[in-house]
């Protein structure tokens, strides 16, 4: 990978960029388009209101009132989806048929059927089009990439890990996330299960075969507050809804060269924030990551551990290049968002960059999500 600053679509520069949705992921996208040297033309929201809002808050140079007339705009070049799930796949589509590159968030649609749909549109394109598994990015995920990469821990035996928040864990929290109808079937495991598969197979080099999966909704009745912000508690509402998505999943799984491994997903565990952890255990070593320690790697042998520091110094290249600051000096998901923009941006201009996800990737964790969703309904074990 390679993290890139701005670069030249045609005879222009900066990049055009189009923000869809100006929530908190919103946001992040803007400013990792802004310091890649991006211009943002135009951002549009839930309501004309909120859309004036955020231009002046993203920087932006007008606010549209319609998604569909931004992401088609001809002063546009790349488009960054950060709607509802729902939303993702009419304006994906619109955006390729109209010629703009496209970043759009996980999960890349609400089913496999429209995921792949929006994969084969990509493809016949030929426009870049990315989705932000950004936890690629962290350069200790990087260096165990390379370390499992060269051999140096033996053969994979085993992984596992999870991803644990506690953002939904009681009643009176709510999110769009939670309804169906905006979010799809699944909302955990698409929403995190999701990253933490992509990340296993990333590391690995080897993907999910098969899985066997159980999933629960432990908490049946949310308060009416759909339009709550991600990450925020909950306030007090009288009125209450059923929910249908599960609050945790429990899976078992076998890669494809043979490996089992187990991971748990759970929005509703509290103390846990954004608890992200996976473990590959080798034959000669096992190594550990966790996103909420991001600045070490622990790396266990059966005569001592150690933690390895996020040092440029004694890191692999792939995992040096993207080490920006000196060691002790930390740096995290926002750094690892920047770099997958910048790759983004870079492979407009021509760049191939090592890693990058792109919407082969999405569609490829929309078919696990399938997998665990009949697995769950189903209870046996079903090829992905």
């Amino acid at each position: 990978m390679s993290a890139a600053g701005a670069v030249v679509v045609g005879r222009r520069a900066p990049v055009q960029v189009a923000i869809v949705g100006a929530g908190f992921i919103g946001a992040v996208h803007a400013r990792s388009a802004r310091l890649a040297g991006a211009r943002i033309v135009g951002v549009t929201a839930s309501t004309p209101e909120r859309s004036e809002e955020a231009a002046g808050r993203l920087g932006a140079v007008r606010a549209y009132d319609v998604a569909e007339e931004l992401v088609t705009a001809p002063e546009v070049d790349v488009v960054h989806l950060c709607t509802p799930n729902h939303l993702h796949a009419p304006l994906a589509l619109a955006a390729l048929a109209a010629g703009k590159h496209v970043v759009c968030e996980k999960p890349l649609a609400v089913d496999a059927v429209q995921a792949a749909e929006l994969g084969t549109a990509a493809a016949a394109s030929g426009r870049v089009a990315t989705v932000p598994f950004v936890y690629r990015y962290h350069p200790m995920v990087l260096e165990a990439r390379a370390r499992v990469a060269a051999g140096e821990l033996g053969a994979v035996r085993l992984v596992h890990g999870g991803y644990l928040q506690d953002w939904l864990s009681t009643p009176e929290d709510d999110s769009w996330r939670v309804d169906p109808e905006l979010g799809g079937a699944s909302r955990a495991f698409a929403d995190i299960g999701s990253h933490w598969c992509d990340l296993a197979e990333f590391i690995t080099g080897d993907r999910i075969a098969a899985v066997c999966a159980q999933s629960a909704t432990v908490v049946p009745e949310r308060a009416q507050r759909a339009g709550a912000r991600p990450f925020q508690g909950g306030g007090d509402a009288a009125e209450r809804r059923p929910v249908s998505t599960e609050d945790l999943v429990v899976m078992l799984f076998r890669t494809e060269g043979g490996v089992l491994g187990t991971m748990l997903v759970s929005q509703v565990s509290p103390g846990r924030k954004n608890h992200l952890h996976i473990e590959v255990g080798c034959e000669l070593a096992s190594v550990r990551f966790e996103q909420e320690r991001p600045e070490t790697l622990w790396l266990g042998r059966r005569e001592r551990t150690e933690e390895l520091w996020r040092d440029p110094a004694h890191l692999s290249p792939s995992a040096a290049r993207h080490a920006i600051v000196p060691v002790g000096h930390p740096q995290g998901y926002l750094e690892c968002f920047d770099a997958f923009v910048a790759d983004t941006y870079a492979a407009i201009g021509g760049a191939d960059p090592d890693g990058l996800p792109r919407f082969a990737a999405g569609v490829r964790q929309a078919h696990v999500t399938a997998a665990v969703l009949v697995s769950a309904e189903r209870g046996e074990w079903v090829d992905v």
